[in-house]
């Protein structure tokens, strides 16, 4: 059972899977913090939660940008005192001028500085306050490409797929974060997991030229089952629909 005051934050929230978890992170009642760097998107997709009834407020955030995330750690405690669910789901794909060997550094730099680097300023911006709940839970929004083991196996179809310097790195970095941060923080009974969403119709993936019938609302499902997970749940591991995903 959730307990029904829970605070949720929710990053890159204004479209796409962040704002399908926020939309169920809610509507399983909790009160969820949708962060967008964009105000002006991010008034619109917390408008239109909020027409349905649920918690939900927006929050300035850029993940990129210390001050930023500074500012909105700060405006949390002012406001909640505590955060119980981060689910760190900003992200960036950096598109294609990836290919290794011709890769431009800039872009490589961009995605890592959203992909990894954002997720640990923000992470450490909120820790004192998810410490301060009784069943702090952190969820890290990684992806099939992420996994070594994936991308290496013959017989996966990722392993065809095109060679990126940037974003299937930035993934597999992500994923050992998520190990490091689980371990610091199992004696404070805060679990920290990484998930691979799969490929979803969203704007991301349509970017990339992907033609998918898989919805954000059922990519968002195994977020939401690990933020929502119970003192028994698993910490320290990657996992989709399926189970734990191989490193």
């Amino acid at each position: 059972m959730i307990d029904h005051h829970r605070i949720a934050l929710v990053t890159g929230a204004n479209k796409g899977i962040g704002f399908a978890v926020a939309r169920a992170l809610a509507a399983d009642g909790m009160t969820v913090l949708l962060a967008a760097r964009d105000p002006g998107r991010g008034d619109e997709a917390t408008a239109a939660l909020r027409a349905e009834g649920l918690d939900v407020h927006r929050l300035t955030l850029d993940v990129s940008e210390p001050g930023s995330v500074r500012e909105a750690a700060e405006r949390v405690e002012t406001r909640f005192g505590r955060l119980d669910v981060l689910v760190n789901n900003a992200g960036i794909s950096g598109g294609a001028s990836q290919t290794p060997g011709a890769a431009d550094l800039d872009t490589v730099l961009a995605v890592f500085d959203t992909n990894v680097f954002g997720v640990i300023r923000v992470t450490d911006a909120v820790l004192p306050l998810i410490r301060r709940s009784s069943q702090g839970r952190v969820v890290n929004v990684s992806s099939g490409v992420g996994s070594m083991g994936n991308m290496t196996d013959p017989a996966h179809y990722m392993s065809r797929l095109p060679a990126l310097v940037g974003y299937p790195s930035s993934k597999a970095a992500l994923n050992a974060l998520t190990v490091q941060y689980a371990k610091e923080l199992r004696p404070y009974g805060i679990l920290v997991n990484a998930v691979a969403p799969g490929a979803c119709d969203t704007d991301f993936t349509r970017d990339l030229g992907y033609d998918l019938t898989r919805t954000a609302a059922e990519g968002a499902g195994i977020v939401v089952q690990l933020a929502t997970a119970g003192p028994d749940g698993p910490t320290g591991g990657f996992f989709d629909d399926d189970g734990p995903v191989r490193w």
